[in-house]
């Protein structure tokens, strides 16, 4: 029965970019059943003759296209939103009317003026939808590894927790080739929900995962120092360095930019008896994960390709639904959480002082 479960899975997805390919390769890779929709009958053309081809060595004839118009409503296992940012909200809304069993929203689940997402979530709430923020990092083997050592071993007290995500975002226009600069996307506008805070949240979402696995509760507190670039073209933040406190006194900072070149994503734990170290890419296609504890060091390291990343996320998901799991961990409730450091990290760069969280309104 699970494998006939398996083979129905039907997903659509809203969005033929870069992040919409990944995902369609990943369904299909698993048997799901694929449809592509866009506005845009030019990017539709660009993922079957372009991206998709050349990622993947061919098309996959399974795969279905659509302008929006035309697409399919209802009867899908899920919809994944891969436009951006700063359309997130509407696309989910209308989403959740054709009654999917989940929605999968790209990072960042919007701007950071979070613009309707309250209203989201009083609606979400009262629907059997599950909606999901594409935060696949956490979901990682070494991600899960360092879970696993943190309940296994005992490494005392947290002392602190520094989080880095440091990458030139070259890479991102390599493989977007048909957009000429940051000015081309909400990538170059903060207020959009690009920039180093948005684009790179990843780092903030590990820190608030690391923070909750230690049992340390989630960020209340934010100070920031943030570097924007602007011009008569664009306006986004380059540079954005943030120091965290949580409502248990744990104290850190995370680090995001868009100008690092080789990139640097990595996390250290420092405990009272030693530590634990996460990098992602430690070399070309391997993820790491070091501990130290008393006179004990270890190494573990975990190969992968940029499509297990979200294959481990689709397969989380199904894993979610079919037995209504609790353990989500990547949770609208914790993208939102994600937005809120966000929105507070801008204010607190502008009014240069601390920014206090409050979710309780929300969450």
């Amino acid at each position: 029965l699970r494998i006939i479960k398996i083979s129905l899975m039907k997903i659509k997805i809203i969005g033929a970019g870069s992040i919409g390919n990944h995902y369609a390769n990943a369904a299909s890779s698993l048997g799901w059943e694929v449809i592509i929709c866009d506005i845009d009958e030019k990017a539709l053309k660009r993922t079957k003759e372009e991206i998709y081809p050349q990622r993947y060595g061919i098309w996959n004839d399974s795969i279905k296209l659509f302008q929006n118009e035309a697409a399919p409503r209802g009867g899908f296992d899920i919809v994944f939103v891969g436009t951006p940012p700063d359309t997130h909200i509407p696309i989910a809304l209308e989403a959740l009317k054709e009654a999917p069993r989940a929605i999968l929203i790209e990072k960042p689940i919007c701007t950071p003026e979070m613009k309707n997402v309250e209203d989201f979530l009083k609606i979400y709430k009262s629907n059997k939808t599950k909606v999901f923020v594409g935060y696949d990092h956490v979901l990682g083997d070494a991600s899960q590894k360092v879970k696993e050592l943190i309940d296994c071993k005992n490494f005392g007290e947290a002392k602190t927790l520094d989080v880095e995500f440091r990458e030139f975002w070259g890479g991102i226009f390599d493989a977007h080739p048909w957009l000429s600069g940051p000015h081309d996307t909400y990538l170059g506008f903060w207020e959009r929900g690009g920039g180093a805070a948005g684009e790179h949240s990843h780092g903030i979402n590990l820190w608030q995962f690391f923070s909750n696995i230690l049992g340390r509760g989630n960020i209340t507190e934010v100070q920031a120092n943030i570097n924007y670039v602007k011009n008569d073209l664009i306006n986004y933040d380059e540079i954005c360095l943030m120091n965290f406190r949580t409502e248990s006194d744990l104290l850190g900072r995370c680090v995001q930019d868009v100008v690092t070149s080789p990139s640097r994503k990595w996390a250290r734990i420092q405990f009272e008896r030693g530590f634990i170290e996460w990098e992602c890419n430690s070399k070309p296609g391997v993820d790491r994960v070091e501990i130290k504890l008393n006179s004990e060091n270890e190494v573990f390291e975990f190969p992968k390709t940029r499509a297990d990343d979200f294959k481990k996320e689709l397969l989380h998901i199904r894993e979610c639904l079919e037995r209504d799991s609790e353990s989500n961990q990547v949770s609208i409730e914790d993208g939102i959480k994600t937005m809120f450091v966000i929105n507070a990290a801008h204010q607190s760069n502008k009014i240069g002082k601390v920014v206090n969280i409050d979710y309780n309104n929300w969450l």
